[in-house]
């Protein structure tokens, strides 16, 4: 049964305008970019959301948008990915971000929107019939007044006892609600939000520690970027996680972090499990860089398709679940194993093929060919079986682990993403292969 996640928060339109920058405007000399590509995805909130619904959960997103173009852009894109919106109406412009990109390396920031406006509350119903159903709630607060609001505070508190709540602070917004299951800020949140005589050279335990006192919370939880992140909760000492580093995009490692906690306590998990798990989605997400996987062209947001690689959604040919479960096995001292292959019409030779991978290491991981890819290296006829089809026989083995679909003619990125202990192939290849 799927998981019931209602996440409340401020909701932006981000946009990442690509290009190529080769000469300097004459008349003030800056860049010139010469436009390519005009991308939307949510953001802020809208993002976490995005991410909550491609993991296969029913989100709804307790949001306010303004009436304005960028709003119904917003509820668009949001909708496309599959998110419920009640719209508590937003008295003003609703806010965007907009990245210019040359070559997709950031060149400016346009920040629309001006000053936080006011919210208007206006679906007062919507918002108590959310939270009385939701299986957990995460407050995704980017200090614009949703959270803020008096009539969601007074619905969140009054929605607390027995269910988890997971609370994503901002320096601008409201202290979480007296007992939240887990508050994750980041280190700099952290030095902002802490208690008076805790300066920015505080420790990360002395700060998680007094925000632990302060908010009355069950558990508080300080990211720290590369460095993992720390947990404090009461009367046990503060525990360290760390974190394979990454090289992607780290745009949204915070709201993945957020949604796989919270989606790990609705489940039944402690707070360190909840933790272990968002460390591990968070560094895979990055590496991945899979915020852009929830970009659509601003023309016409198309809807996201999802993923049928390990039974959860994510983006189509998303490596991210592989990830995640090779961060897993890797913090507990195990052996990743990974094979490839087309698999195009399976047989039993490739079913022994992949039972003798898997005896090699403690998880299996299978890179299949997409169909592109096949229809390069067999010809346009194949495959005669199709690459979600594919995946989901393979993924039905006991010996296969996770399964993620490449395009290209070889996995060099995958594997360079992934990073396997073992590349496992047949016999029929040698090694210099």
């Amino acid at each position: 049964m799927s998981k019931r996640l209602a996440i409340v928060g401020d909701a932006l339109l981000d946009r990442d305008v690509d290009g190529t920058s080769v000469r300097l405007s004459p008349d003030a000399g800056v860049p010139v970019l010469d436009e390519r590509e005009d991308r939307v995805r949510p953001g802020g909130a809208g993002l976490a959301a995005a991410i909550a619904a491609a993991e296969g959960s029913a989100v709804t997103l307790v949001t306010a948008l303004g009436g304005d173009a960028a709003g119904k852009e917003l509820a668009a894109a949001l909708r496309a990915a599959g998110v419920r919106i009640v719209d508590l109406g937003l008295a003003g412009r609703t806010p965007q971000k907009v990245r210019l990109l040359d070559e997709g390396r950031p060149l400016l920031r346009l920040d629309r929107g001006g000053t936080a406006a006011p919210v208007i509350a206006r679906d007062r119903a919507g918002l108590r019939e959310v939270l009385a159903v939701a299986s957990a709630v995460l407050v995704s607060d980017y200090g614009r007044g949703v959270a803020a609001h008096p009539l969601v505070l007074a619905a969140l508190a009054a929605h607390r006892p027995g269910r988890p709540l997971v609370w994503d602070p901002h320096p601008r917004g409201p202290a979480p609600v007296p007992g939240a299951s887990l508050a994750t800020p980041n280190l700099d949140e952290a030095r902002r939000l802490a208690p008076a005589g805790e300066g920015e050279a505080s420790p990360a335990e002395e700060l998680a520690r007094n925000l632990l006192v302060a908010w009355a919370a069950e558990a508080v939880c300080v990211t720290r970027g590369a460095d993992g992140a720390l947990l404090a909760m009461p009367g046990e000492p503060p525990l360290p996680y760390r974190c394979q580093p990454a090289a992607g995009d780290p745009c949204g490692a915070g709201d993945r972090f957020a949604v796989a906690a919270a989606l790990a306590l609705a489940g039944g998990a402690t707070p360190p499990e909840a933790v272990t798990e968002a460390v591990a989605a968070a560094s895979a997400f990055v590496a991945a860089s899979g915020s852009r996987n929830f970009a659509t062209p601003s023309d016409g947001v198309a809807p996201q398709p999802r993923i049928d690689t390990c039974g959860v959604g994510a983006a189509p040919h998303s490596i991210e679940p592989a990830l995640v479960l090779a961060e897993r096995v890797r913090a507990r001292g195990g052996t990743v194993v990974a094979t490839g292959g087309c698999f195009d019409l399976l047989h039993v030779g490739h079913v022994q093929t992949l039972e003798a991978a898997r005896a090699l290491g403690d998880c299996l991981v299978v890179l299949l060919n997409g169909d592109r890819s096949v229809r390069e290296l067999k010809g346009p006829e194949r495959p005669l079986v199709g690459e979600r089809e594919r995946a989901a026989m393979l993924k039905a083995l006991a010996c296969v682990d996770e399964v993620a679909i490449f395009d290209e003619p070889l996995p060099d990125e995958a594997l360079r993403l992934l990073r396997p202990d073992v590349w496992a192939k047949g016999g029929d290849y040698a090694v210099s292969e």
